[in-house]
């Protein structure tokens, strides 16, 4: 179920963002947007971790800012498995922006989420 949520909420991040900053990145279709965030949703689960176990050293530096350039690669590698034709992003740059952009959303509905949550309980 956490697999549908999450995929829907990226989904719709991946849509707004293309739309709102069509000069960072490239969304052919609704599908590939779904697809896409099915895809980002999989290596958030599989390849971040290692990532951060990998490059500990260098966020605790950086006071965790780091976090935002391993968010920005796995967005990359989205990109790579769907194919440039279909999900572009305009660099690297653009990946972490648009990184940036999707922590900040999630961060956001996390806590109206929460909120709603702790308030049942």
């Amino acid at each position: 179920m956490r697999l549908l949520i999450k995929t829907g909420i990226y989904t719709l991040l991946f849509m707004a963002i293309a739309r709102v900053l069509p000069n960072l990145f490239r969304i052919d279709t609704v599908v590939t947007a779904i697809i896409a965030s099915f895809v980002l949703v999989l290596l958030n689960w599989t390849v971040k971790p290692v990532l951060h176990i990998i490059s500990l050293p260098i966020t605790f530096i950086t006071f965790g800012l780091f976090s935002f350039v391993i968010s920005a690669v796995t967005l990359e590698l989205t990109s790579l498995i769907m194919g440039a034709e279909h999900f572009y992003f305009n660099g690297f740059g653009s990946a972490l922006i648009v990184a940036i952009i999707l922590a900040i959303c999630n961060s956001i509905i996390n806590s109206f989420t929460m909120d709603n949550f702790q308030k049942r309980v």
